[in-house]
């Protein structure tokens, strides 16, 4: 069965199965990406032993769940009262199914849900993969989850046992517009694509969310449906999808709030004063989980009191801005999607969001200007001197001497440059030449949806992206 957009991991997951040797792999993401879909698919369910975590679950429940998957599967021994018995009995079992020469597949899927205080399970999978697994070349152990800090630092930078015993990770990415569009497609959708870009912009690239939509409604409809309906599926999602990750949800919630009504980012410190907390370890481990889960990005700015501050941290879950800018009042309007179509409202929020869609497609856009293939450094830029702060919101900074400036524009007609908007450009150029003390050559890069019709002042842009190349 062929897995939608995940071409890539299906080659490496291919390549590691034929490996001809022992492999440990971690994959993780984002919650509702498609982990455990694209294991499942790709092995087509045929696993020599596999085991899910029970979220939220004790310890005992845990083990209990443990225990029933190794009965499953054919195990008949006592049941383990701890983690180390429970590997040991794993190890028991595959010692009876593994065949010389074919490879065994050994999924444990939500693994950080089996880590309960003080369970001993890393120290369990520790001492089973460094004393018998890592020996048995037939063995493929693959671990996930969803609570990716926990498999970042306690599996894949373990500093302990499992210390560079990991063979591969996988980090699963949110689909980009090109796999949405694929998506949809696959799904019997006929939507053009400002409408695939407006459900990316609502929803992110997300397998599971996208995988909600029916075809034979509007998007519109659907977003009501999915969102302002009563009863509606995702109204609770964002609870759900914090408390299922951390253990302390509101605190992680406050930094998405906060970082929700700030348009470029705040730094640490920032970020620190307004939420009246420590600027300290904790705080950076925070916002470390909430990278690592895909909710925000940190970014390199050019500005010294920024840069000095470690750069800037942005909201880019799709998801959850949608959601900080309409789910979290309390609307009662059930069809409030269809009823605020083409309103300011919308369109604003769609503006200020595409901005967003841009710094997703990096790639997509060095290609389209023709600089896939030249060193680049990319970043944003904020005036510390201009009142109101000039900002720019992307810059392509090449080895070449040249920097683009690029221009972000949401149209979904046909777009065409104003004066007004050309001279504000030149003045942001302006402001920024002056401010860096920049002695590279500047270009223009303007991003629209649509092609922009050309007139007297297109002159100002060097160079022009659209919608549809961020689709390819």
């Amino acid at each position: 069965m062929k897995i939608i957009g995940r071409d890539a991991e299906n080659v490496k997951l291919k390549s590691w199965y034929k490996s001809g040797k022992a492999e440990f792999i971690a994959i993780y993401g984002r919650r509702r990406v498609g982990k455990t879909y694209l294991v499942n698919t790709f092995f087509d369910n045929q696993f020599t032993f596999d085991a899910t975590g029970i979220i939220g679950g004790t310890r005992t429940e845990e083990l209990d769940a443990f225990y029933s998957a190794l009965v499953e599967y054919g195990y008949s021994g006592p049941k383990p009262k701890k983690w180390m018995e429970a590997f040991e009995s794993l190890k028991g079992l595959l010692k009876e199914k593994i065949v010389k020469g074919k490879r065994a597949v050994v999924f444990i899927d939500e693994l950080p849900c089996l880590a309960t205080p003080k369970s001993d399970l890393v120290k369990a999978l520790d001492y089973f993969w460094n004393k018998w697994g890592s020996r048995q070349k037939e063995l493929m152990l693959i671990v996930c989850g969803s609570a990716t800090s926990w498999i970042v630092r306690n599996i894949i930078d373990n500093k302990g046992g499992l210390h560079n015993r990991i063979t591969h990770e996988m980090h699963l990415f949110p689909f980009h517009l090109k796999e949405t569009k694929e998506f949809l497609q696959a799904n019997k959708f006929k939507w053009n694509d400002i409408t695939v870009l407006q459900a990316y912009m609502i929803l992110g690239g997300i397998p599971y969310y996208l995988g909600l939509l029916d075809s034979g409604m509007s998007l519109a409809d659907n977003i009501d449906a999915l969102f302002f309906a009563e009863g509606a599926q995702l109204r609770g999602e964002y609870e759900r999808l914090y408390k299922s990750l951390f253990k302390t949800p509101e605190r992680y919630k406050a930094i998405i709030k906060l970082l929700s009504d700030t348009k470029k980012g705040l730094t640490r410190k920032e970020i620190a004063e307004k939420l009246k907390v420590p600027n300290n370890g904790h705080l950076s481990d925070m916002l470390e989980d909430l990278v690592n889960c895909d909710f925000i990005r940190h970014y390199n700015v050019l500005g010294k009191s920024v840069r000095s501050s470690g750069g800037l941290y942005q909201l880019v879950d799709f998801f959850s801005l949608f959601h900080a800018s309409f789910i979290k009042s309390k609307n009662t309007d059930t069809h409030y999607w269809q009823h605020t179509l083409n309103t300011t409202t919308q369109n604003n929020w769609y503006g200020l969001t595409y901005e967003k869609v841009a710094m997703a497609h990096i790639p997509q856009i060095l290609r389209a200007i023709g600089m896939d293939r030249i060193l680049t450094e990319y970043y944003s830029w904020r005036s510390q001197s201009s009142d109101p702060g000039a900002q720019i919101d992307l810059i392509i900074d090449r080895a070449d001497g040249f920097l683009n400036i690029c221009e972000v524009k949401y149209f979904k007609g046909d777009y065409a440059l104003t004066k007004s908007e050309a001279d504000k450009i030149d003045n942001r150029v302006s402001a920024f030449q002056q401010e860096t003390g920049t002695d590279k050559n500047i270009l223009v890069t303007l991003i629209t949806v649509k092609p922009v019709k050309e007139n007297a002042w297109t002159d100002t842009v060097s160079s022009f992206v659209t919608l549809q190349d961020l689709l390819v």
